[in-house]
C-alpha cells in the first residue's frame, strides 16, 4: 500500500476553496426549482452553459490562456458530459417534479460517489469498509425515496442518481487535469469546448416555445449560469488539485444541509424530520467512507 503525504498548509487552503465551491453549488436546485417554473428544462440546464461558456471564452482570451493539448481532450469531454450536460439537464428535468429539498437528499451520496469515480480513474482499490459505507449510504437514499414516494421511488429519482453519477466522473475529472490545466481553466475549456454543440438544441426549444419567463425565474437561471455553472467550479476545481480529491470532496458532506436550508428559505419548502435524519444518516455513512483505506493497484 502506497502512502501519499500532502502539504498540511496546501489542505488547508484546498479546504476552503472547496467550502466556497460548495456553498455556490448548494444553491443550484433550488435555484433551477425557481427556473423551471416559467422556462423549459433544457433552456435551463443547456443554456446555462451557454451563458457561462460565453463568460468563460472572454476570460479565456483576455488572459490569453492557450488551448489544452490534445492528450487532455478525452479528460474535457468526461467533463462536458458529466457536469455540463449531464447533472444540470436530469437535475432541471427532476426539479419540474420533485422538491428541491427531497432532491438535495437524493444527491447527499455525491461525495462518496465521486471517491468512487476517483479512486477507480486513479487505479485505486478501496477496501470492504468502503464499499459497506457506501452500500449503507445508497440504501438509505432509496429508503427516502421509497417513503417519500409511499412505497414506490418515483422516476425522477432515478433521474437525479443519474444525474449523481453524471457529475461524480465531471468532478473527478476535474480536480485530476485541474492539476495540470488549473482549476478555472478546466471548467472554462469545457465550457468552451461544448457551446456549439448546446446551441442547437436550446435554440430549438426556444424557437418552438419561446421563452417568456418570471423575474425570478430568470433569476434562479442567472444563479445556475454564473455560480453554479462558472465561479462555483472556479474555487471547486482549485481546491480539488491544491488540496487533493479525497480531502476536498469532504466538504460535499455540508451540501445537503445548505441546499435544504436554501430551499426552506428561498422556496419556502417544508424541511421534515425525515429529511433531516436522512441527512445526517448519510453524511455519516460517508464521511466513515472517506476514512476507509483505498489501496494503489
Amino acid at each position: 500500500m502506497s502512502k501519499s503525504i500532502t502539504n498540511p498548509n496546501n489542505e488547508t487552503i484546498g479546504l476552503i476553496y472547496g467550502f466556497i465551491g460548495v456553498l455556490g453549488f448548494s444553491g443550484t436546485l433550488p435555484a433551477t426549482r425557481i427556473a423551471v417554473t416559467n422556462l423549459d428544462p433544457t433552456v435551463v440546464g443547456l443554456g446555462r452553459a451557454i451563458v457561462a461558456g460565453t463568460l468563460a471564452m472572454v476570460l479565456l482570451r483576455v488572459t490569453r490562456q492557450p488551448i489544452p493539448h490534445r492528450q487532455y481532450w478525452g479528460s474535457l469531454a468526461i467533463i462536458v458530459g458529466g457536469v455540463i450536460i449531464g447533472f444540470p439537464l436530469l437535475s432541471a428535468w427532476a426539479m419540474q417534479q420533485l422538491p428541491a429539498s427531497h432532491g438535495a437528499i437524493v444527491t447527499g451520496i455525491l461525495p462518496l460517489a465521486t471517491a468512487i469515480v476517483a479512486a477507480l480513474r486513479m487505479g485505486e482499490k478501496p477496501s470492504l469498509g468502503f464499499w459497506i459505507a457506501g452500500l449503507c449510504g445508497s440504501l438509505t437514499i432509496v429508503s427516502f425515496a421509497l417513503i417519500e414516494g409511499n412505497g414506490s421511488i418515483k422516476f425522477a429519482d432515478f433521474v437525479l442518481i443519474i444525474a449523481v453519477i453524471a457529475a461524480a466522473f465531471g468532478y473527478a475529472e476535474g480536480g485530476k487535469i485541474a492539476k495540470v490545466l488549473g482549476g478555472w481553466q478546466v471548467i472554462c475549456w469545457a465550457l468552451v469546448f461544448s457551446a456549439p454543440i448546446l446551441i442547437i438544441p436550446v435554440a430549438l426549444v426556444v424557437l418552438n416555445n419561446g421563452i417568456s419567463a418570471s423575474a425570478s425565474a430568470w433569476f434562479g437561471f442567472g444563479y445556475v449560469s454564473i455560480i453554479s455553472m462558472l465561479l462555483a467550479f472556479f474555487a471547486w476545481y482549485r481546491g480539488l488539485a491544491i488540496g487533493g480529491i479525497a480531502r476536498v470532496s469532504q466538504v460535499q458532506l455540508l451540501q445537503p444541509f445548505l441546499s435544504i436550508t436554501f430551499s426552506a428559505f428561498f422556496l419556502r419548502e417544508k424541511i421534515s424530520y425525515l429529511m433531516v435524519v436522512t441527512a445526517i444518516i448519510v453524511v455519516i455513512a460517508v464521511a466513515i467512507g472517506r476514512k476507509q483505506p483505498v489501496e494503489r493497484i
